[in-house]
């Protein structure tokens, strides 16, 4: 069987007056993040993460911030458009994902994350995990100017 990993990062700082999108959950907090979509930054994490285990280019030549038709977009919609490209050739075996920041804190929001996110990959939750952690008040991270977003998925072939 062919296995396929890849590792995904995305960042975003935070702007005012902007909602805060992140996993495909509307997330309660006085910024949100800045992009040229909804800026989720752990959807664009899992989407490189995905495109790099299939051999494939990366988010910003699917989905270029220059291209109004992806201006505000939901990082969902994005992210089913990846999963049929990637789904031609390959599963998802499971997806590791953490969120750094300091506020707000992301624990009460992991479950509906995971369900919204497995619905759209495709996949069982318990082949989601999310996690989240702060950067003890280092970086621009630690300094609540930002998010930064890790995931790791594995991809089998599916004709092995």
């Amino acid at each position: 069987m062919k296995i396929r990993t890849g590792i995904g990062i995305d960042v975003h700082r935070f702007e005012k007056n902007r909602e805060f999108w992140l996993g495909g959950v509307k997330i309660n907090h006085h910024s949100g993040l800045t992009g040229h979509s909804d800026a989720d930054a752990l959807i664009h994490a899992i989407i490189d993460a995905m495109l790099g285990a299939a051999g494939l280019k990366d988010i910003g030549t699917y989905f270029p911030d220059n291209d109004p038709g992806f201006h505000n977009i939901r990082s969902t919609k994005l992210l089913e458009e990846v999963v049929n490209i990637v789904n031609q050739n390959y599963r998802i075996g499971n997806i590791d994902a953490v969120i750094c920041l300091e506020q707000p804190k992301i624990s009460p929001y992991i479950d509906e994350m995971k369900q919204v996110l497995s619905k759209v990959l495709m996949i069982p939750s318990e082949d989601l995990s999310i996690k989240a952690t702060t950067f003890e008040m280092m970086g621009f991270v630690g300094k609540e100017e930002g998010v930064l977003c890790l995931a790791n998925v594995l991809l089998t072939g599916k004709h092995n």
